[in-house]
């Protein structure tokens, strides 16, 4: 469905980000992209979802496809369109609108108001809390009620591909989880495809099928997620420190690969 192929991103024409970075998202699957900060993680969503280009980022090898369609040279709200709806990090929202004028926003492109009205009560399914707050003004919102409303934002625009970045960052252990919860309803309902970027590997690998680990600008080690959960390099990295008291680098573990390019 959505098939990154030996990609590479750099920034300002300098600086290379992504270093034939190849992945894919199956239909109605969740993947999950795990790595430190600045793995290039981000990167990737944004090269998927065209927001890079307006960061001074270009995709300047490889090649990004959804559904047998090229769209790493197409425009931000061209990608949107087709269906492929990122969930930036930082809970972004007009703050000086409501609630529910939030949510309406997530449609703007549609045409279909009878759909709309259907797609809004779909939401405060969801996010009941969202239902009890919908004519405050979005600027007084918790963390956890905007990544509902962020999340609530982009359902209204039928996603078939929803890019989520770091929705458990700064929120409390409860909340994390009834957001996880709610992700894997959205999957199992809607048959919405997940590629979840989350530092939180526990919780993200419990309800992935698939996951990659990046360090560096590539994919150093991927597989199913129950196996990667299981990885006793895996829980190094992320869980404590090896016996000489520095973190590992996958370059120095035998699960080490490079991406080979796909055929298209």
């Amino acid at each position: 469905m959505l098939v990154l192929n030996n990609i590479e991103v750099i920034y300002t024409d300098v600086i290379l980000v992504l270093k034939g970075v190849s992945m894919q998202v199956e239909p109605k699957r969740i993947v999950t992209l795990l790595g430190a900060n600045g793995a290039g993680k981000t990167t990737a969503l944004k090269a998927v979802s065209g927001v890079l280009r307006t960061e001074l980022g270009e995709v300047t090898d490889g090649s990004i496809t959804f559904e047998d369609r090229r769209i790493d040279r197409m425009d931000p709200e061209d990608i949107a369109r087709l269906g492929i709806i990122q969930i930036m990090e930082g809970r972004r929202l007009f703050e000086h609108l409501t609630v529910e004028e939030n949510v309406l926003v997530g449609a703007y492109p549609r045409k279909d108001p009878d759909g709309v009205r259907q797609d809004v009560s779909k939401v405060y399914e969801y996010f009941p809390k969202l239902l009890a707050m919908k004519k405050r003004t979005s600027g007084y919102l918790s963390g956890g009620e905007r990544q509902m409303l962020v999340m609530g934002r982009a359902l209204m625009a039928r996603p078939k591909v929803m890019l989520l970045d770091e929705p458990s960052l700064g929120l409390s252990p409860l909340l994390v989880k009834e957001i996880f919860k709610i992700v894997k309803q959205i999957n199992a309902h809607e048959g919405v495809s997940i590629l979840l970027v989350e530092q939180n590997a526990n919780i993200a690998l419990g309800m992935a099928d698939y996951g990659y680990v990046m360090e560096n600008g590539r994919i150093v080690l991927d597989g199913p997620a129950g196996k990667l959960r299981e990885n006793e390099d895996v829980k190094e990295f992320y869980l404590g420190l090896s016996d000489k008291g520095k973190r590992k680098s996958y370059r120095e573990v035998k699960h080490y690969r490079r991406r080979k390019r796909w055929l298209a």
